[in-house]
């Protein structure tokens, strides 16, 4: 009874930490400045859609939006392609090797993006893919790659060895087996690693900040600074543009929600 109790109201105060924030995000995005410090934490007096007409209406943060649909949009499917592609591999490679590859493939989770970001920026600049949307591309692919992998993988080494002996008898080579067989029963992994790479492609801030520094070329986090001033910040218009840059994240999550927790746990328990 007691362990009941307790369990109830440490989920009852972490609902409140998540559900108080947005509550106060959400409406103050429909209030005025004045109104938000008069009565933070209370309903809108009217629900006027200007600070959204507002944010939407502006060049700057139209401009961004697409940036960010465009680097996100491209990042994620390559991202999966090329993931896939090597979960495959690694999962049809018997012995150590197999192991060893993975290994070293994910060993770039352990490492923070942090300490690459120098010589990554020295290198794309050499390439001439600084100040670009394409180098923000493959530097997204680049530090997410292991990621995809790790959650894949997991899932491709549940499928039997047997599949592949009997599509391989049936005359099938590895590309056709990739694309016919892996690639339908992979979908549950496929949504939930799409999910994790949506979120961190669209919420990056630090590889924009570094790599970007013409204002037309900028994503959406980097642009949602315009609103915080040195001595002044516009809430009400921030926490617009925060729920504006919310919105794709939480339909992207409404429409594959059903795949994600059969993604997450497929490589958890071998068959």
């Amino acid at each position: 009874m007691l362990y009941n109790l307790t369990r109830r109201g440490v989920l009852f105060v972490y609902a409140l930490l998540v559900i108080v924030p947005l509550v106060v995000v959400v409406a103050g995005s429909f209030k005025s400045t004045p109104e938000l410090f008069a009565s933070p934490f209370g309903p809108p007096s009217s629900l006027d859609a200007k600070n959204y007409a507002t944010v939407l209406g502006g060049e700057g943060l139209g401009l961004a939006f697409r940036n960010s649909a465009i680097v996100t949009g491209l990042s994620v499917p390559l991202t999966l392609f090329i993931g896939s592609l090597a979960s495959y591999g690694i999962s049809r490679i018997p012995g150590w090797r197999g192991g060893l590859i993975f290994g070293f493939l994910v060993l770039g989770m352990a490492v923070p993006a942090q300490a690459n970001m120098i010589p990554q920026y020295v290198l794309f600049d050499l390439l001439g893919l600084t100040n670009s949307l394409v180098g923000l591309v493959l530097i997204n692919i680049v530090v997410t790659l292991p990621i995809a992998v790790f959650i894949m993988t997991g899932f491709l080494k549940t499928l039997p060895r047997e599949m592949y002996e009997a599509t391989a008898i049936d005359g099938s080579g590895p590309w056709r087996t990739y694309r016919s067989i892996v690639l339908p029963l992979s979908v549950p992994s496929l949504a939930a690693t799409a999910i994790f790479l949506f979120v961190m492609h669209w919420n990056d801030l630090l590889y924009p900040l570094l790599f970007i520094q013409e204002p037309a070329k900028q994503t959406l986090p980097v642009a949602l600074l315009s609103f915080q001033g040195e001595f002044l910040t516009d809430f009400p218009l921030l926490f617009t543009g925060v729920v504006v840059a919310s919105a794709p994240i939480v339909i992207a999550y409404v429409f594959l929600q059903r795949y994600f927790v059969a993604g997450i746990t497929a490589g958890s328990v071998k068959g």
